[in-house]
């Protein structure tokens, strides 16, 4: 039975369904992007641009250290949705309760990772001299909630299993007003720095993953966590990994073609960094709404494949490959056009907004095609398949960036060069998950059932 909270993925027109479920995904992709925001805005107009670039050199590592993890929380959204969608209520509540253990216990890795690791990472990536120190800081105080910060999104992907996306909304709506709060506090009132920026994100995030918790230990039947029988099942973690391991293998290899950009900005000087991170941070926005469109196929997807209601699986592709063009060119655009204005709010500097608008020019633009390449990656996901568009994703985009930083970017040294690699490898990317789609779809999932016409 269908609580009213949670949206039916398996019965009745599809578009409608996947706005609803998209647009709370949405929105608290936004919330969360502001809280880094919030640190950005702050610490660049409040401690300088030495501590705005100290912030933006640590983004690409801290997305490289947690990607593993957060892949394996794809994976249990994907196996509860399976669950849910063939009605096995008993193995669904196994999952909860194995998801949540996995992802407190990732996250107390994480912890230590991140410590320990801080200073030789920001080294070899080529973090300057002068923003070393508060990069470090700054690091090691925001992997100190990484349990925290597991737990919740770990939590937030079995919501979205079920089909309910409104409470993680909900709970980061709380957590993101206490976030900007203290930062307000901690860098204005105590002139923290970039140590207030993170002490205030690792508050928010204990309160979003203290509100997902109660949640769900008020939860009903199968969505009821109770914390004394929290254990790892050793079935659903090897499923989980199966899906999981993969997408989290493609999004460190994606953050380590991420990092060598971030190192080949960072030898521009901290100036073209902090325009860098500012635009950074505003395209965040148009990829998480992006995004939001490819976590809706993978939900859709996997209950229906659960379901075994092969022929709505194509349905779910076209009209999210749909939307994501929508949101990718309206947002991509609109953040581009304004982009002078909206740089200035995390800095007044009129270098940094130039360097800025440079990048946005050439990402923003064509951000569609990013959205493009990733829904169709939630659509094969969804249907158990994670090793291939895990090696499509390395070849097309992360091996093709590198090679183009030795070999293009080498020869033609500017920023243009750098950024433009971007666009090229998600439309490579987008093109060859195509072709993939069309041999799974032929050979391989539907053998006993013809699919609907669309």
């Amino acid at each position: 039975m269908k609580r009213a909270r949670e949206i039916d993925m398996l019965h009745g027109p599809l578009l409608g369904r996947l706005i609803s479920f998209a647009i709370p995904l949405i929105l608290s992709g936004i919330l969360q992007l502001l809280f880094n925001a919030a640190d950005i805005v702050v610490v660049g107009r409040f401690a300088g641009k030495e501590s705005l670039a100290a912030v933006g050199a640590t983004s690409s590592l801290i997305n490289l250290l947690i990607n593993m993890f957060m892949g394996v929380s794809i994976g249990a959204s994907v196996i509860m949705g399976r669950f849910v969608g063939a009605g096995d209520f008993k193995n669904a509540k196994d999952t909860l309760h194995t998801a949540i253990t996995l992802a407190f216990y990732g996250g107390v890795i994480m912890v230590f990772v991140g410590v320990f690791l801080a200073k030789p990472l920001l080294l070899m990536t080529g973090t300057p001299e002068e923003v070393l120190p508060l990069s470090i800081r700054y690091m090691r105080i925001f992997f100190c909630g990484m349990p925290a910060f597991m737990v919740y999104n770990f939590g937030a992907a079995i919501f979205r299993a079920v089909g309910d996306t409104r409470r993680p909304l909900y709970f980061l709506i709380v957590a993101g007003v206490i976030n900007v709060a203290f930062n307000l506090l901690f860098v204005i009132g105590f002139h923290m720095g970039v140590a207030g920026v993170a002490l205030a994100t690792v508050i928010s995030q204990v309160v979003s993953a203290t509100l997902v918790i109660t949640a769900l230990r008020q939860g009903d039947h199968f969505m009821r966590l109770n914390i004394r029988k929290l254990h790892v099942s050793k079935d659903k973690v090897l499923a989980m990994l199966k899906i999981g391991i993969p997408a989290g293998l493609q999004g460190v290899i994606f953050n380590i073609s991420n990092v060598l950009i971030q190192s080949s900005v960072n030898s521009f000087g901290h100036t073209v960094m902090a325009g860098n991170t500012a635009a950074s941070n505003i395209e965040g926005f148009v990829y998480m709404s992006m995004n939001a469109i490819y976590q809706t196929a993978l939900s859709f997807t996997s209950q229906n494949m659960g379901a075994k209601k092969y022929h709505r699986v194509d349905k779910i592709l076209v009209r999210c490959l749909g939307l994501v063009i929508a949101v990718g060119v309206v947002m991509g655009l609109g953040a581009y056009y304004a982009g002078e204005t909206l740089l200035g709010i995390y800095n007044s500097d009129p270098e940094v907004i130039s360097y800025g608008i440079l990048r946005m020019s050439l990402i923003c633009s064509m951000y569609a095609l990013c959205g493009m390449m990733d829904v169709m990656v939630g659509s094969l996901r969804g249907m158990g398949y994670s090793i291939g568009p895990m090696i499509i994703s390395l070849v097309g985009a992360c091996l093709f960036r590198i090679i183009w930083i030795f070999t293009v970017f080498a020869m033609y040294r500017s920023l243009f060069t750098l950024y433009v690699s971007y666009p090229i490898s998600w439309a490579l990317t987008f093109l060859m998950h195509g072709v993939m789609y069309l041999v799974v779809r032929k050979k391989t999932l539907f053998p006993q059932e013809k699919l609907a016409q669309i």
